[in-house]
């Protein structure tokens, strides 16, 4: 059981770091939001599931199940009003981006 929470820790560690990376070589927020938020709450979840494994009592299972569940509510809620208020105040996008489903949208937006 040692090995896999081990295995399960570095993986997330893994995770963690690859959402680092991402965020420092996307290009516009909304690339570096996503990298942030998935990565890292994949990241956070293997970390947490190691450690649930490697102590084995039921309140360090019972927390680290809660706190999973609480990431995995607030992360994309998070991320899409960073998304929301960025795309209001006219953050640019990338060069390199080919679809933005909301310029339609722009003008009703900056009503609000």
């Amino acid at each position: 059981m040692t090995t896999v929470s081990l295995v399960l820790m570095l993986i997330g560690s893994i995770w963690i770091c690859l959402a680092g990376i991402g965020v420092f070589r996307m290009e516009d927020i909304f690339l570096r939001m996503s990298a942030a938020t998935k990565a890292a709450t994949l990241g956070v979840t293997t970390i947490l599931l190691g450690s649930a494994l490697f102590f084995g009592e039921l309140d360090i299972i019972l927390r680290a199940v809660v706190v999973i569940f609480f990431l995995f509510v607030t992360a994309p809620v998070a991320a899409h009003m960073i998304g929301k208020a960025a795309f209001m105040m006219d953050v640019d996008l990338s060069e390199k981006t080919v679809q933005n489903d909301l310029q339609d949208y722009e003008d009703w937006y900056r009503r609000k």
